[in-house]
């Protein structure tokens, strides 16, 4: 493989991450905030390793006799992007020859994150797992798609609320989505936008086109599930978990309700709860 496709920096680590294989472990929590990730390690027995660059903090210890790896990823589908090519770089290259690994390492990838719903009848504060998330900005059009099977989404909505762009969907580990759910536990689609204002349907000065608008969304629905919130990482993460072979699943903060036009008034108290519910079951 050419330097300039798996940057490595001057130890031996992976370019952004600055992860060595050793460092990582097949489990794996992801976050979007830095400051997260001590929300989570703070429960740990003990920690192993620890570094930070840019918006990427990883920190590897033990919880419950576990070994968890929990990184932040920053917002965003490029950041993601980012991420996932160099976790399974970690586990599937030969960082030395550049070559593929002759055995394959899947990685079990855990998302806790915040999210907006976008129907009236989930509340703020609850639980929500992705069950399946939709691509809708494409930006993993990037990729060759062929691989996966039923991605492409338009041709199994309601007509009458399609969107005029294609847009794919992707679905989360079924092992680890037994795992994760129960019924105390909200389920739906997942919109992943690529950014928080436009791409999202917020308007504060500058008018937004029709492309994400709410009313559209918000109507969407595929195999018996509703698009249920708007966040900015899931789709990408399901996307490119298919696409190499790694178990993903995406927890849900309901810190808003677009619809009900509410935000939480203790949104740390929920992400504290999300994380304990999490780790309570990994």
């Amino acid at each position: 493989m050419d330097k300039s496709e798996l940057i490595l920096n001057g130890d031996g680590s992976v370019y952004h991450l600055k992860l060595k294989p050793k460092n990582l472990s097949s489990k794996i929590i992801l976050v979007g905030d830095p400051f997260r990730v001590d929300k989570i390690t703070k429960h740990f027995e003990k920690i192993e390793f620890e570094v930070q660059n840019r918006e990427f903090k990883s920190v590897t210890g033990y919880c419950n006799s576990n070994r968890i790896t929990v990184i932040s990823t920053g917002i965003g589908s490029g950041n993601i992007d980012i991420v996932l090519n160099e976790l399974d770089a970690l586990v599937n290259i030969d960082l030395d020859t550049g070559e593929i690994n002759k055995s394959f390492k899947k990685l079990e990838l855990i998302r806790i994150g915040t999210s907006g719903a976008i129907q009236n009848n989930i509340p703020v504060d609850s639980f929500l797992i992705s069950k399946m998330a939709i691509d809708v900005d494409g930006f993993l059009l990037n990729y060759d798609l062929t691989k996966i099977d039923n991605t492409k989404f338009n041709n199994h909505i309601n007509k009458e609320h399609q969107i005029e762009e294609d847009i794919y969907c992707y679905k989360c580990s079924e092992e680890l989505f037994n795992k994760f759910n129960s019924s105390d536990i909200k389920t739906g689609i997942t919109i992943t936008c690529s950014g928080f204002y436009s791409s999202q349907g917020r308007s504060i000065r500058l008018n937004n086109s029709y492309k994400n608008h709410l009313d559209k969304l918000k109507k969407l629905y595929y195999d018996n599930y509703n698009a249920t919130n708007l966040e900015m990482e899931t789709a990408i993460i399901y996307g490119m978990s298919n696409l190499l072979g790694h178990k993903a699943i995406s927890l849900n903060a309901i810190l808003a309700n677009r619809e009900l036009e509410e935000y939480s008034t203790n949104p740390d108290k929920t992400i504290e709860n999300l994380i304990d519910y999490v780790l309570k079951r990994i």
